[in-house]
């Protein structure tokens, strides 16, 4: 396991009960945190963590041997850090990524990152964990559920068991693309209601925004190849409800405080994980500019990440948008 942040230590923390793991942490005291004392004291402060999970702050360490791969390092680091991985990792173990974003610049899902990195690899064995997955909940032993994406069945079957635990449910899909698109959108829409949430609005207004966002995200990921079905499950309805309606989701907060008031860098600056969305919105629009897919909500949460215009400027603008038929 490549990052030691909220999400890549709860994911630790499940797979450590059905096989050996090895947690890499890119500061050194955080892994002898978590190795002397089993609390991870910078992202789950108040949990305490599977015996059985060792970190360290070694990189080839982490990788020596491994047999599976898991990524859950922030989008903008992604790149560099799989690089010096790609180093020391065989060539039949498969590479999930749990990061939900998209490479600034480049435009690149993580999985296309590891296939431009790692050049001779076999791309069935790339693939991603997403869904409606709120770290602290998870690691607290409530209920939810996942979805695993990879094209090789055999190696996407292997890990799905070596997931799933009782009271995390993992099915399996084929469609990397529609995945990985899904868990990164639904970051932008989710800045989105948290304005709404941070204007006041109620839960009209929330319905109203996670129906349009839906339906947004849907039409971009299937002109970049993804599957309508894909974003009505997990990967797509399920974390956007969970993302767009919880004050434990980063990118909800962010929009939530931009709306009372807060700046971004304000915002940016008190928060210890990395709220994809703000950085993936710019990628999401050059996107859709090289579709031609309409985004008028993400374009509006751009509007204001870059200052142009407030939060209750957005909403009236998108309310007063020119009246067209649903299924448009």
């Amino acid at each position: 396991m490549i990052g030691a942040g909220s999400w890549g230590t709860t994911v630790a923390a499940l797979a450590v009960a059905t096989t050996r793991v090895t947690l890499w942490a890119r500061r050194e005291e955080l892994a002898v945190a978590i190795n002397e004392r089993g609390v991870n004291p910078e992202y789950l402060p108040d949990f305490h963590l599977p015996p059985g999970l060792r970190a360290t702050h070694d990189l080839d360490e982490a990788v020596d041997g491994a047999e599976a791969l898991v990524m859950a390092v922030p989008s903008h680091g992604f790149r560099q850090v799989f690089t010096e991985v790609a180093r020391s990792l065989g060539q039949s173990v498969p590479i999930v990524s749990l990061t939900k974003g998209i490479e600034q610049g480049t435009l690149a899902r993580m999985t296309e990152i590891v296939a431009e990195v790692a050049t001779d690899r076999d791309r069935a064995l790339s693939g991603v964990l997403t869904g409606p997955n709120l770290a602290e909940e998870i690691v607290a032993g409530q209920p939810t559920a996942s979805v695993i994406a990879m094209s090789d069945q055999t190696a996407v079957e292997e890990l799905q068991r070596l997931f799933m635990g009782p009271a995390f449910r993992v099915y399996t899909n084929d469609d990397v693309i529609g995945c990985e698109l899904g868990g990164a959108l639904k970051n932008v829409m989710a800045i989105a209601s948290g304005m709404s949430d941070g204007l006041g609005f109620g839960d009209n207004t929330r319905a109203t925004l996670l129906t349009r966002a839906l339906a947004e995200l849907t039409r971009l990921g299937m002109a970049l190849g993804g599957r309508p079905e894909t974003f009505a499950g997990l990967a797509g309805m399920g974390d956007l409800i969970a993302t767009c309606g919880s004050d434990k989701s980063r990118n909800h907060r962010v929009g939530y405080w931009l709306a009372q008031g807060r700046t971004l860098e304000e915002i940016v600056s008190e928060m210890r994980m990395v709220a994809e969305g703000v950085k993936t919105t710019e990628s999401v629009l050059g996107l859709a500019e090289l579709t031609g897919v309409d985004m008028p909500i993400a374009t509006h949460v751009g509007l204001v990440l870059d200052g142009e215009i407030a939060p209750r400027e957005a909403v009236l603008s998108l309310m007063t948008r020119e009246a067209k038929a649903e299924t448009r």
